[in-house]
This record gives structure tokens, C-alpha cells and sequence, in this order.
């Protein structure tokens, strides 16, 4: 059986999979339930100065889609509204009674370097094995100057960071924002300040939708609505891609990464161990679906592991990375064609009407007896796979690779390696 023991920069614990800093890692009741039912660790729910924060009722809003539910959740809960005092002592019993599992402490202070020096020691006392600095919060935090007004700013994420580690012994994660045009500008600024890994991605601001009623965005509170933080399923596309970025670029490579996004199943969980994670962290679907989710995704990577003969994490993270390229280095001679399974096609023409309406008509329609047939045009087809990607039958459509005689990639512009020399025509 698959070895799934992981180390993020010196914090250890059993499995992968922690739970994410946000309501159900709030409370000691919470995280003992979670740690029972088989998680690997926590990040423990934001802390920090006291007084505590006032929370809103209400507070999430959901983005529902065909008739699956929570494909997003959008929120604007603040960090904990419970004392720091209270926190603290619940973290050190937790850690006491659970010395295998990953205790990570999420803090949120203000950027002034004496209220880190006052919290980190509170901190360390817990013996928790190392502090999440959340420069995320895209919402009511950022609106005091925390969160991702922090993580907006390279130079206020290196500052930060090392204040911190001139402050503590305790391994320090840097959890960046998505809310910033290159990923790579924070994670740089981590790795200055001396972070011993990154974590991504947070909260994306959003609106979830809006009460046509009420005429406000939703969730309502007293008439009013705001923005909020936008995770679950939804997000994982732009999480696996800011990930990717900082472990295929040689100077942030070196961060160790714990991926958060959209992390549902064992499948996701793979996707991001490859794309260069070496720790998760999940919250919507445990919201969605409760703790006991984690058992689900322990065996399914665990078999996935065993098939594919990889003994340890390790041995999985980062095998995605050295195939995502830049655009100019793919091969503009490779090409595919649908092909269709006539035995598995149900006849829906799902796949002629997207090609023949906004596509390039390389899918004939034609009737024998009385039933239709939908079959591949192939000096028409430029294996573009949308009639594959709105086929309702799995495997009814594939793209079969075609020969290649050769590699041509576009050049590389000489002063700027992200541009391409396009040639003139003719």
C-alpha cells in the first residue's frame, strides 16, 4: 500500500490531507472530530488580536449549477469571533492528544511589526507545529489594511514574513492571494522574507449572485450584500495554474507548496500532488459533505498510487511539471481527430450542432432507416475536441493522435522569452 506520510517543510503528519483554515477548523470540538475521522492535519481557523471580530448573519452564498450544488461557495465570514485566549488553549490540548497530526495556526494581525513579536509567542507556547500567515482574506479583513491588502503588495508580504521569521522557530507557510495578476510577484516575496513554504490558492473575490427580490448581492444581511471569497470546485482550474507557475519556475521551485482549491476527491487531490504540491488542504467539500469525506480520499490515492507504482508522495509531486510548457513550446505540427464511438452514441447530435454552429463543420449528419448517424469528416477536422467535451457519454468521442514528421514550435522572441517571433505571411 502507497506510503502517503507527508513532510511540508518539516511538518509532518500521516496523510496529505489537512483541513483549510475556515469554519470547520473554528473550534477544538470541530477539529477532534476531524482528526478521528482520519485527517492528516489542520490549519487552524484564522487567529488573532483580541477583541475578536463580529461575524455577520449571513454569511455564505452558493453558487448551484445544473442541478449540482455548491459547485461554489462564496463567503464573507470574518477570522475567529472567539477569544484568542480560548483558541490557544484548545490548540495545545488538540496537540497534546493528537502529537502525529499536523496543528497549523492560521494568524491575521495588523501589519505592525510589535503585534506579530506579541502573537507568535502565544503561538509557540501551544506547541503547534508551525503558523499560516493568511495574506488572503479578500474581504472585511482587507478593509482593515489585513488579508489580502497584504498579499496585494510583494513588499508588505516580505516584510511581514520576516518579521515572522526573525519571531519564531516555528516553520512558516505563506498562504498568497489569487486576487493579484502574477502569482509569481508573492511568492518571490515569500521566498525574500525567508517563508519555509507557500500555500495557494485563497479566496477569489466575488459576487456569488444577486437577491432579484431584495436587489441586493447575496448573501443578504439586513438589506444589504458584499463581496465575499469565492472557493469550492469552481476555483480549481485557476488554483492548479497559479500553482503550477511557482513550481515550474526555477526560483520559486524551491517553495514547498501546500495546494488548496477546489480539492474534492482523490482525483483533484492527484492533480494537484503532480502539478507540484506536497501537502493539501480542503474545505468545501468537507463542508458540503462532512468529515468522513477524507476516508474516500485516502484509499482512492492511495489505489491510484498503487496502479500507477508510486510508493510515496514524493515520488508523485511535481510529474505533471516539466510537461507544462508555455504556449511556444508546444508542437504546431501535432494534431488529432475525433473519432465516435457509434456502438456508445445515444444519436443527441450535441456534437454536430457545436461543430456545425461555432466550430468548423466537420461533423456529417446523416439518417439510415430511420436513425441518425453522426460520423467525423476528417479533412475538416482539426482536432480541436470540443464535440468530445460536450458529449454526454463517456468515451463515446476521442481524439486520435495523427503522425508527426517533424517538431516546429514557434520561435522565441530574443529579448523576452514569454513572446513569440511571428512570421510574416507570405
Amino acid at each position: 500500500m502507497a506510503d502517503l506520510r507527508t513532510n511540508l517543510a518539516g511538518i509532518r503528519s500521516p496523510n496529505p490531507f489537512w483541513l483549510a483554515s475556515a469554519p470547520p477548523t473554528d473550534k477544538e470540538y470541530n477539529v477532534r472530530r476531524a482528526l478521528e475521522a482520519g485527517w492528516g492535519g489542520v490549519v487552524w481557523k484564522t487567529l488573532g488580536e483580541d477583541p475578536p471580530v463580529v461575524n455577520v448573519s449571513s454569511r455564505y452564498g452558493a453558487f448551484n449549477h445544473n442541478g449540482d450544488r455548491l459547485v461554489g461557495l462564496n463567503n464573507i465570514e470574518l477570522i475567529t469571533d472567539r477569544p484568542l485566549a480560548v483558541n490557544l488553549a484548545e490548540i495545545k490540548a488538540v496537540k497534546r492528544d493528537y502529537p502525529d497530526r499536523a496543528i497549523v495556526v492560521s494568524l491575521m494581525v495588523p501589519c505592525e511589526e510589535e503585534s506579530w513579536k506579541r502573537i507568535l509567542p502565544l503561538v509557540e507556547e501551544t506547541g503547534a507545529d508551525g503558523v499560516e500567515l493568511n495574506f488572503g482574506c479578500p474581504h472585511g479583513m482587507s478593509e482593515r489594511n489585513m488579508g489580502s491588502a497584504v498579499g496585494q503588495v510583494p513588499e508588505y508580504v516580505e516584510m511581514v514574513t520576516r518579521w515572522v521569521k526573525q519571531n519564531t522557530r516555528m516553520p512558516t507557510i505563506v498562504k498568497l492571494t489569487p486576487n493579484i495578476t502574477n502569482i509569481l510577484m508573492p511568492a518571490r516575496a515569500a521566498l525574500r522574507g525567508g517563508a519555509d513554504a507557500v500555500s495557494l490558492i485563497n479566496t477569489i473575490q466575488s459576487v456569488v449572485a444577486v437577491d432579484l427580490d431584495a436587489m441586493a448581492p447575496m448573501p443578504v444581511v439586513g438589506g444589504l450584500g458584499t463581496h465575499g471569497g469565492y472557493c469550492g470546485p469552481a476555483v480549481k482550474p485557476i488554483a492548479l495554474r497559479m500553482l503550477g507557475e511557482i513550481a515550474r519556475t526555477p526560483d520559486t521551485s524551491v517553495l514547498p507548496i501546500s495546494g488548496i482549491g477546489g480539492i474534492s476527491n482523490w482525483r483533484d487531490a492527484a492533480e494537484f500532488l503532480v502539478m507540484g504540491a506536497s501537502a493539501l488542504q480542503v474545505c468545501t467539500a468537507a463542508m458540503h459533505y462532512g468529515f468522513r469525506i477524507v476516508e474516500d480520499m485516502i484509499d482512492g490515492l492511495s489505489n491510484w498510487m498503487d496502479d500507477k507504482g508510486f510508493a510515496t508522495l514524493p515520488d508523485v509531486t511535481g510529474r505533471a511539471v516539466p510537461n507544462f510548457v508555455n504556449w511556444n513550446q508546444l508542437n504546431l505540427n501535432f494534431k488529432t481527430i475525433a473519432r465516435i464511438d457509434q456502438d456508445a452514441c445515444v444519436k443527441c447530435g450535441l456534437c454536430h450542432i457545436a461543430c456545425e454552429d461555432t466550430s468548423h463543420q466537420a461533423i456529417a449528419k446523416t439518417t439510415v432507416g430511420n436513425q441518425r448517424r453522426y460520423e467525423v469528416i476528417d479533412e475538416e477536422c482539426v482536432g480541436c475536441n470540443l464535440c468530445a467535451h460536450v458529449c454526454p457519454i463517456d468515451d463515446c468521442i476521442t481524439m486520435e493522435p495523427q503522425p508527426v514528421d517533424s517538431v516546429l514550435t514557434w520561435p522565441q522572441h530574443p529579448n523576452n522569452p514569454n513572446r513569440v517571433v511571428v512570421p510574416e505571411a507570405g
